[in-house]
Parts: C-alpha cells; sequence; structure tokens
C-alpha cells in the first residue's frame, strides 16, 4: 500500500483543498451550514498556508490538517489547535488521516508547542477514535452544546502533551 505523502500546503492547492473541504463537508463533523456559492476563500489572514499540511497519495491531494495557535496571545503561544481536517472518501481507510495527525502533532513540537488540543463532536466515533490511538484524551464535554439536523451534539474537548 502506497502510504500518503505528508507536506506543508503551498498557495497553488487553495483551489484544490477548497474542493475538498466542500466535498468532504458533513454533519458528522460540522457545526456550520453545507457549503454553497459563493464560496469563502480556503486560505486567509487567521489560517494562512503554513497553518496546514496537505496530505498526497500518488501525488493527488487527498486530505488536509489546519494547526493554529488557539488564541493570539503570548499566554497561549505554547499551545496548537487542530482546527480542521478532511479526507477525500477514496482515501479513507488508508491512513492518511493518521498521517495528518501524526504530522500535525511535529508541525506544533516544530512551532516549540508543549500542548496540541482539538474539538470533536461527540457523535463522531470514527474521529474520536483515531485522536485516542494518537494519545489524545478527552479533557472537557460542552453537553448538548449544537443542534444538528434536529439532533443534540456534544462538543468534545481533546488535548495531549508534546
Amino acid at each position: 500500500m502506497t502510504q500518503p505523502l505528508i507536506r506543508p500546503a503551498r498557495p497553488e492547492d487553495e483551489a484544490e483543498l477548497a474542493l475538498l473541504d466542500r466535498l468532504t463537508w458533513s454533519t458528522l463533523h460540522s457545526v456550520q451550514p453545507e457549503p454553497s456559492p459563493p464560496y469563502p476563500a480556503f486560505f486567509g489572514e487567521r489560517h494562512p498556508p503554513e497553518n496546514h499540511l496537505a496530505a498526497e497519495l500518488d501525488g493527488r491531494l487527498v486530505g488536509y490538517i489546519r494547526v493554529c495557535q488557539p488564541i493570539p496571545l503570548a499566554v497561549n503561544a505554547h499551545v496548537r489547535q487542530i482546527q480542521g481536517i478532511a479526507v477525500a472518501e477514496e482515501a479513507r481507510g488508508l491512513g492518511v488521516g493518521r498521517a495528518l495527525v501524526r504530522g500535525a502533532v511535529e508541525l506544533a513540537r516544530g512551532q516549540g508547542a508543549r500542548r496540541l488540543t482539538l474539538r470533536v463532536l461527540g457523535h463522531n466515533t470514527p474521529a474520536r477514535g483515531l485522536y485516542e490511538a494518537e494519545g489524545f484524551k478527552v479533557e472537557g464535554v460542552l453537553p448538548e452544546e449544537f443542534r444538528i439536523a434536529g439532533e443534540y451534539v456534544d462538543d468534545v474537548l481533546m488535548g495531549r502533551i508534546l
């Protein structure tokens, strides 16, 4: 099996990553409404290319992960947060998500972070299992924080020490 190549995202990846983001939208992991035109830019001031890693399989972009400082204050400079991850449907089950999470850990470490955190919807069992397998622990739960497709869904806060 071909291993995914995890690399820094580049400005020229924007259109392809934006399309991937729209194609992978789901109530399983998003609290935002389903995307519709006009579509916003994928990269921006808050989320420049350098905050992203891209995953390639056989030369094709099949995933990304966004890693940011969650609170732009000096007292929080040691923390990074995963603020988005997507894997193309055809690449699921091939280790792309795991490789992206591991890449995020290395990216955060390389930026001097001591902690990596994330938020995941309570009903997203596959993502929660991946994060737990990669060393993340549940650090808090906001019960019924969101109402998605008529159901109340918990917001689960997870983190790990780097």
